[in-house]
């Protein structure tokens, strides 16, 4: 049994879990992980979103989520709730079924928002599976 592999998306509590994974057991997990800061620059970035996505860690890391990496995700129901959760320094925890359209034909998918008022870092995970 392996701790890392038998986390998934809907683990309850799994903010804590990736905020103590190191980048090789973030890339185990079988779900896109995108970590960014309190600026919105992308700190941690799994090797399943790179795959997924077509984008490399070194075109992704330290560049602005909502602006040059996915500005599909620049909108209400996930940059904003995001902001909301700041300002209110309030957890956030919230899965939302979504499409992904940016550089590719649209895709379903569930993203997870997870926040911690006392963590710079911030999540969105992205479930691709049915």
């Amino acid at each position: 049994m392996n701790a890392v592999t038998d986390l998934s998306f809907t683990t309850p509590g799994l903010y804590t879990h990736l905020a103590q994974m190191k980048p090789e057991d973030l890339d185990q997990l079988d779900f896109g992980v995108i970590g960014f800061d309190d600026a919105t620059h992308v700190c941690r970035y799994n090797r399943f979103e790179s795959e997924a996505a077509g984008l490399t860690a070194l075109r992704v890391l330290g560049q602005p989520l909502f602006t040059n990496v996915a500005p599909c995700l620049n909108n209400f129901m996930v940059a904003q709730r995001f902001e909301d959760a700041h300002d209110d320094a309030a957890a956030l925890d919230d899965t939302i079924d979504y499409v992904l359209t940016l550089r590719m034909r649209p895709i379903k998918v569930k993203l997870r928002l997870l926040a911690a008022p006392d963590s710079a870092v911030r999540y969105v995970l992205v479930q691709r599976k049915p």
